[in-house]
């Protein structure tokens, strides 16, 4: 995801939304007629979709998510027992033989993916 300049001065909340909205017009075919979480670690993405008065900027995004409102759920998860929130850039050293803390990784290739219908 390429970052415009003005984002770049977004604030720590808005980063969140402009993400989530994001995953959700990027994985489009994906969550398209399923049911589907957002769980985060931050309030924030809740606060927009509860908000009564937000500004254009935020309204624009709000009405951009609402139409994913009825297949999605959020919650909010506390970032200590969310452990795999924001993992990659948590990680603070390089994934080397030389770091004491190094875990080999496996490489798992996706041949496809299939989506079926749950129900409701």
């Amino acid at each position: 995801m390429q970052i415009k300049p003005t984002e770049e001065r977004y604030g720590a909340s808005q980063m969140e939304w402009l993400c989530l909205l994001w995953a959700l017009e990027n994985l489009h075919h994906y969550l398209d007629g399923t049911l589907f979480d957002v769980i985060t670690d931050c309030n924030a993405v809740k606060s927009l979709l509860n908000m009564k008065t937000p500004n254009r900027h935020m309204l624009r995004w709000k009405i951009a998510i609402q139409k994913y409102r009825g297949n999605m759920t959020t919650a909010q998860k506390s970032c200590n027992t969310h452990k795999n929130a924001d993992g990659l850039s948590r990680w603070a050293l390089a994934n080397t033989p030389e770091n004491s803390a190094w875990v080999p990784q496996e490489e798992h290739h996706i041949e496809g993916i299939c989506v079926t219908d749950i129900g409701t």
